[in-house]
């Protein structure tokens, strides 16, 4: 297990409660339905961090894309390198990431590859 590992978690938005621990990171381009901004109480909106509108709409949460999405995510990651060591660097060593997502696939979403990327390039 790499140093970083046990310090990014992920999260459903809809979660989120007072006992979540962690440097709140709300990782989609879009706010949760139906979840009121101060219940969340976040520390970042990494909005510059989800997939695009394109590559978003085109996965449409199918299992069957899975593979391709992720290849294709990472690619557009590769491109926000400077977003994600701002990222790394604002939160520290000390404290445990909370990257939050709204999908209701826990498997299948964008924040289980951003957190494999970031454990990756600063691990």
């Amino acid at each position: 297990m790499s140093k970083l590992e046990k310090h990014i978690q992920i999260t459903r938005a809809y979660d989120v409660d007072e006992s979540t621990k962690g440097y709140r990171v709300l990782v989609d381009r879009l706010w949760p339905r139906g979840i009121k901004k101060e219940s969340l109480r976040l520390d970042h909106w990494a909005k510059e961090l989800a997939p695009s509108t394109k590559l978003r709409k085109w996965f449409d949460h199918d299992p069957e894309r899975w593979d391709d999405f992720q290849r294709r995510y990472e690619e557009e990651l590769a491109e926000r390198n400077t977003e994600m060591r701002q990222l790394m660097e604002e939160v520290g060593d000390s404290q445990t990431i909370l990257l939050i997502y709204a999908a209701k696939d826990q498997y299948h979403n964008h924040a289980t590859v951003l957190r494999r990327v970031l454990e990756t390039v600063f691990s």
